[in-house]
């Protein structure tokens, strides 16, 4: 009673709690947590004080390093608990990570609201429900997905640990003062099966997010090709400076594209059971099997970024392809080329198949930002980001990928053709950026700033 007493009186003296002050809270990697980095960027913009929380694993993009308004708060990564069962591991784990979490909370300074991210949501959303008593803050929660819809991936929906994930999000997700989702469908099935009301904020690309002029191109495949074989020329060049895309002329420095070059096809993964890769695998088997067959299609250089679990696994698979006419590189890019990348390629492929079928991947947001045509795999509500025959193509398995491919790379690099016409849709889209779309949602949540 002591106790409760004590935190009810700590709880009323600090209710009144700075509007200019912000904690975006991410239980994972800030590097790899891009939507909650341009939360940060929108409300430093706006003259916020912003404590953005999470592990430090790989660097956030140089904006957010940059500016004044935004302070790290790192969260050590928990490692090494596997001491009994499976089940007695991962309860302690949470254990740990609530006290953790808690007392990085607290220590901070008093935030008027604390933007989370879920998932992960299970011990965040607790804690950050306490934290928010004890600073008398307001709980945003920014529904990318469902935790328990990533575990049943693994255990199964009717493990007990899904059941009581499900339970818990359920539970605490009510406690919210506000609530912001990624599609209109989880906003509709939070509203339904959760009794949830969500604000939707669609992921958009950041304005670095954009065609790559040629000179920049060709400076990021001459980095690349210091350490990546698909990116060195394919024959000697009488250019003093050439990659397998590009060359600059020894003269004039003008820059143009190689003739006969592969095209540079793009995928990102966070390499989980929620993307099977070995679907894009045997598509390339295919394509592959088009050429020798007498198609006219170009060699492909097939680029797949990120990092995650199955990396290994597929690297594996990989190495036992033995292809004539495509190379596949597994890099992992810096921040700051990852959208050069993108500006530059010729085709990017989807292959998120999201958990729970309500939320869409922010890799087809930036590509599209970059007016890069995408071929998507199939999921519930995927329309609400990819028109079939407008700006990419949705496929169901790998044989209908594998034809898409043939169809869009005949003639390649002709400006005439599907490929062509879904990047000129694109461009004439003209959809709105993160800053924009931002600032019309979320902003008005917050209030003004004192």
């Amino acid at each position: 009673a002591v106790v409760a007493l004590l935190f009810l009186l700590l709880w009323r003296r600090r209710r009144a709690g700075s509007a200019g002050r912000v904690c975006v809270a991410v239980l994972g990697d800030l590097g790899r947590s891009p939507r909650m980095q341009y939360h940060a960027l929108a409300l430093a913009r706006h003259g916020r004080e912003v404590a953005l929380l999470g592990y430090l694993q790989n660097r956030p993009h140089r904006d957010v390093l940059r500016s004044e308004n935004i302070r790290l708060v790192p969260v050590a990564e928990l490692r090494g608990l596997r001491v009994g069962p499976k089940l007695f591991q991962y309860v302690l784990k949470v254990l740990v990570q609530s006290v953790q979490l808690l007392y990085t909370l607290l220590r901070i300074e008093q935030p008027s609201y604390i933007l989370l991210q879920n998932p992960p949501g299970l011990p965040s959303i607790a804690v950050a429900w306490v934290a928010g008593l004890f600073w008398g803050s307001k709980l945003i929660i920014d529904w990318h997905n469902y935790g328990y819809t990533i575990m049943s991936l693994s255990h199964g929906r009717n493990h007990p640990l899904v059941l009581i994930a499900k339970w818990y999000e359920k539970l605490f997700g009510r406690l919210s003062d506000y609530n912001l989702c990624v599609t209109d469908a989880m906003k509709k099935d939070l509203w339904v099966n959760f009794k949830i009301k969500a604000v939707t904020l669609y992921d958009k690309p950041a304005s670095y997010f954009k065609e790559t002029p040629l000179d920049l191109q060709h400076n990021l495949y001459m980095k690349l090709a210091k350490d990546y074989e698909p990116f060195k020329p394919r024959a000697v060049s009488p250019s003093a400076e050439a990659s397998a895309f590009t060359e600059r002329d020894g003269k004039s420095g003008n820059v143009v594209k190689s003739r006969g070059r592969p095209a540079l096809l793009i995928s990102s993964t966070s390499w989980t059971e929620d993307e099977d890769f070995s679907v894009l695998l045997r598509a390339l088997e295919d394509y592959e099997r088009f050429i020798k067959e007498g198609a006219k299609l170009p060699a492909l250089v097939c680029v797949i970024t990120g990092k995650g679990p199955l990396k290994d696994y597929y690297n594996g698979l990989i190495q036992k392809l033995h292809f004539k006419h495509i190379q596949i590189c597994t890099p992992w890019l810096e921040a700051e080329d990852y959208p050069l990348l993108l500006g530059s390629a010729d085709l990017g492929v989807c292959l998120h198949k999201s958990s729970s079928g309500l939320d869409l991947p922010m890799k087809v947001v930036d590509m599209f930002g970059c007016c890069l045509p995408v071929c998507a795999i199939h999921f519930e509500c995927l329309h609400e980001l990819v028109k079939h025959n407008e700006n990419g193509l949705i496929f169901r398995d790998s044989k209908e990928l594998a034809e898409q491919l043939k169809m869009l790379f005949l003639e390649f690099p002709s400006l005439e053709g599907k490929l062509h016409s879904f990047r000129e849709n694109l461009r004439v889209s003209r959809q709105l950026r993160w800053d924009e779309s931002w600032d019309q949602i979320v902003l008005p949540l917050l209030g003004s700033k004192e």
